[in-house]
């Protein structure tokens, strides 16, 4: 399920709530109880980063197809 984040229009707090689609009516204000609130734009960390310390096929370090033939580096960990 996605995690969205809001902002109430009565109190201004910001949270997350999970939901199982874009559809679903957006949850209460977990502060205050307001139903006047807010989707915001939400960023994510990538995890192809060289300092992550996991395998990347952009860097060279896992061939293309090692995990669909079953021998996932990241499976080991």
């Amino acid at each position: 399920m996605p995690l969205y984040e809001y902002e109430c229009a009565g109190c201004g707090r910001r949270f997350e709530a999970l939901a199982r689609n874009a559809s679903d009516a957006p949850p209460a204000c977990p502060s205050c109880g307001a139903r006047r609130v807010r989707k915001q734009f939400s960023s994510f960390a990538p995890m192809d980063r060289p300092d992550a310390g996991l395998p990347s096929c952009a860097s060279g370090s896992c061939s293309t197809g090692m995990c669909g033939g079953g021998s996932c580096p990241l499976g080991e960990r």
